[in-house]
């Protein structure tokens, strides 16, 4: 008898110029048994001609590649409507091209140097549509753009969010999901669903992932 009620397996596309790291990536990724690297791009082309065809669950993208950069993978991928849920491999020195990343679509960040866990919890939680928009390293993103504005179409003076909002805003910045915050604040998914959408609305963001870096830019987090 065949169990239907096996866990579904997260497809994984990996995007870097350097072999040794999409070959690390990859070995960290197979010592797990619910995600699988289906696909390896070496450039930006390459990646922008396989996302389409190959439809992963996650895309790992790394910003400075030959023929096509990262970001230049982000744009022409979602302007077709053909951008897979993505995480964005980075080093410390890549502040402004992150930021850059999760404006034209990217999901969050992991550093190059990324640990197993970190890995495999980030591929799952974007698999699963959570943002991973970590709050150390965002107010060191932030904090590294000194007083440039991060030009999102909000409102210049948003109307104060609610302490329950805020709270849930925290657990946002965290990359927990609408049910896990539902259950560790014991209201109902749909209530939070309701306070997401009232934060979005007042600070003038289209999603969860602008709306965390909108706040942290605001000092409401």
């Amino acid at each position: 008898m065949t169990d239907t009620a096996e866990a579904r397996t997260i497809r994984v596309m990996l995007v870097d110029d350097q072999n040794l790291v999409r070959q690390g990536v990859r070995s960290l990724l197979e010592l797990t048994s619910d995600i699988e690297v289906v696909a390896e791009a070496s450039d930006g082309q390459e990646a922008i001609d396989m996302a389409p065809e190959i439809g992963p669950d996650v895309m790992l993208l790394d910003i400075r590649m030959p023929n096509k950069n990262g970001l230049d993978v982000l744009k022409e991928l979602h302007e077709a409507g053909t951008l897979p849920p993505t995480i964005i491999l980075t080093t410390f020195d890549e502040d402004d091209l992150v930021l850059d990343g999760i404006r034209t679509g990217a999901r969050g960040y992991l550093l190059k140097d990324v640990s197993l866990d970190e890995l495999v919890g980030a591929v799952r939680a974007v698999a699963d549509g959570q943002t991973m928009v970590k709050p150390a390293v965002t107010e060191r993103l932030l904090a590294g753009l000194g007083k440039s504005r991060l030009e999102f179409s909000s409102l210049d003076r948003p109307d104060p969010l609610t302490e329950r909002e805020t709270e849930i805003l925290r657990l946002m910045a965290g990359g927990y999901s609408n049910k896990e915050i539902a259950n560790a604040l014991n209201v109902a998914e749909g209530t939070v669903k309701n306070h997401v959408s009232s934060i979005l609305s007042k600070l003038g963001v289209r999603d969860r992932t602008r709306a965390v870096l909108k706040a942290f830019e605001l000092g409401a987090l």
